[in-house]
């Protein structure tokens, strides 16, 4: 993982602490790095954080962040990137022989859980990676599917996507977009996990070599028959199939319509490899339709006994 380098701004998020184990704040009412980067914009030396490693299991992370400030470089290590950066922060109070009212600031143990950050300007995206980090998901992906409107009034259309869920927002940057589209991902999270904290698990991702082995009920269907009925509702059958074979099914609308004014969307299955389809069609619905139905094609090849 490339280095990740932070700039110590501090925001009212880190104000106000959540529970995902990090330092407590000083009689005063601030954290190690509020005070560092005070001390620092008092004497015109702007502490600069870098990520150093991340490693450890999914259920027990541990992160390694150093500081530089001047001439002064710590480290410190804790098992979410805010306590790491916390740690390092006290330590090059320490150095600096900074008056932190003799008070300490233990790191607490986090909770299986992982609170998102509740003040009014919450770093999703920075959530997001570190959920990921955490959990030993693959990263967020951010696509951007489509660019409208006049050159002094753009609007950016944003993907996120992770694991199997996938949420689209626009906005008038690229980078406002992207934030936009995590936020959304962050409160889909929420509401899959009925709370803030989340909790929510991917199912596990099946190989294709288990559903060529397979002699389940519907994966034997799909084998023995044609897909070339019309009328037939390939996204009852995926749902069906899905449910079996125990992988999610996540449908993309795209909002941009093809060339001859058809609604198109995506399909994306959590196998392994991950499986995304195209479908289009005159309506939503219609395209959801043609996806799966592509979907199935596919996993209908890749599923054929030998």
């Amino acid at each position: 993982m490339s280095q990740e380098i932070y700039q110590a701004a501090i925001t009212s998020s880190d104000s106000s602490l959540s529970k995902d184990a990090v330092p407590r704040a000083n009689a005063a009412g601030k954290t190690p790095i509020q005070m560092l980067h005070e001390y620092g914009a008092k004497h015109g030396k702007i502490p600069a954080y870098v990520l150093e490693k991340a490693e450890g299991e999914t259920h027990q992370p541990s992160f390694l962040f150093s500081v530089t400030i001047g001439d002064v470089c710590c480290k410190g290590e804790g098992p979410s990137k805010k306590a790491a950066k916390h740690v390092a922060a006290e330590d090059a109070l320490r150095i600096l022989q900074v008056d932190t009212a003799a008070v300490s600031f233990p790191v607490k143990s986090e909770s299986n859980g992982v609170a998102a950050e509740s003040n009014s300007h919450p770093n999703s995206v920075g959530t997001l990676q570190e959920l990921s980090l955490q959990r030993g998901w693959r990263l967020p992906e951010y696509t951007m599917l489509m660019e409208t409107g006049p050159p002094h009034r753009r609007e950016f259309t944003v993907t996120c996507t992770m694991e199997s869920l996938s949420e689209t927002a626009s906005a008038s940057s690229k980078k406002a977009a992207k934030k936009a589209a995590a936020e959304k991902m962050v409160a889909k999270l929420q509401s899959l996990s009925g709370s803030t904290e989340i909790t929510w698990t991917p199912k596990h991702r099946v190989q294709f070599e288990n559903l060529k082995n397979s002699s389940a009920e519907k994966i034997s269907f799909l084998r023995r028959n044609p897909l070339s009925i019309p009328n037939t509702d390939y996204i009852q059958l995926m749902a069906e199939l899905s449910k079996e074979q125990s992988f999610d099914v996540a449908y993309l609308d795209i909002d941009e319509l093809t060339a001859n004014g058809q609604y198109q969307c995506l399909v994306e299955l959590s196998t392994s490899p991950v499986t995304v389809c195209h479908g289009t069609g005159i309506s939503r619905g219609n395209a959801h339709n043609a996806a799966a139905h592509s979907a199935l094609q596919y996993i209908k090849i890749m599923a054929a006994t030998k």
